[in-house]
Parts: C-alpha cells; sequence; structure tokens
C-alpha cells in the first residue's frame, strides 16, 4: 500500500489464499463452461519438435568418436582429438535419452490422470 491510497499492484487468482486455508490454489485452465482447452496449433507443433530432436540427434550420432571427430571437423573446422569425440558423444547420447525419458514421464503422467478424470 503507497500511504494509505490503496493497492499499489492488483493480485491475480493465482495469488489469493486458497478457500481450505492452504498456502496455494489449485487453478486450472478451461473455458467458461468447465471443459479443458485443447493445445493450439503451435503448441502441438512444438510437443511434437521436442520429441524429434533428441530422437533424430540420438539416431545420427554415430557410434566411433573418430567419425565424429571427422564430422565436426568437416562441419566447422575444428579439430577434436577421438577421446574428447568419446566425451562428446556419450554427452550427447545421455542428453538424448534423459530429454526422451523426461517427455516420457510427462506423458504418462498425463494419461494417468486423464484416466483417473
Amino acid at each position: 500500500m503507497r500511504f494509505g491510497e490503496g493497492q499499489l499492484v492488483s493480485t491475480h487468482r493465482c495469488c489469493e489464499a486458497a478457500p481450505n486455508g492452504s498456502d496455494c490454489a489449485i487453478i486450472k485452465a478451461g473455458t467458461s463452461d468447465g471443459v479443458p482447452q485443447r493445445p493450439g496449433f503451435a503448441r502441438r507443433c512444438l510437443d511434437i519438435a521436442g520429441w524429434m530432436a533428441p530422437g533424430v540427434i540420438l539416431a545420427l550420432v554415430p557410434k566411433c568418436p573418430a567419425c565424429l571427430a571427422a564430422y565436426i571437423a568437416l562441419g566447422t573446422g575444428i579439430g577434436l582429438s577421438v577421446s574428447t569425440a568419446a566425451y562428446l558423444r556419450m554427452l550427447l547420447v545421455i542428453l538424448c535419452v534423459a530429454s526422451l525419458s523426461y517427455l516420457a514421464v510427462g506423458r504418462v503422467r498425463h494419461f494417468v490422470a486423464r484416466v483417473k478424470r
């Protein structure tokens, strides 16, 4: 409050206390009739790209560290040692698998929540 004139910033519904006294209120996104909204075209495209990017990278990473070093040298002009390429390859594989696992867990949670409703 500023000099007793009222609130400086308006509060939103997400900032209000829940009626049961807990600190958080769960507000579901939906339309005026209570039916959840479907994601838009752009959101669906981003979801698909989120699945495709790590999958394509994982499929295209060469198994041989020397081949990865050669690909990087040809594409960027920067040379890598074979041991550095081996670590880079392992890092790419771990990041792609972790990303795909994260996306899969999110889809399973969404599916389980939908089944419970």
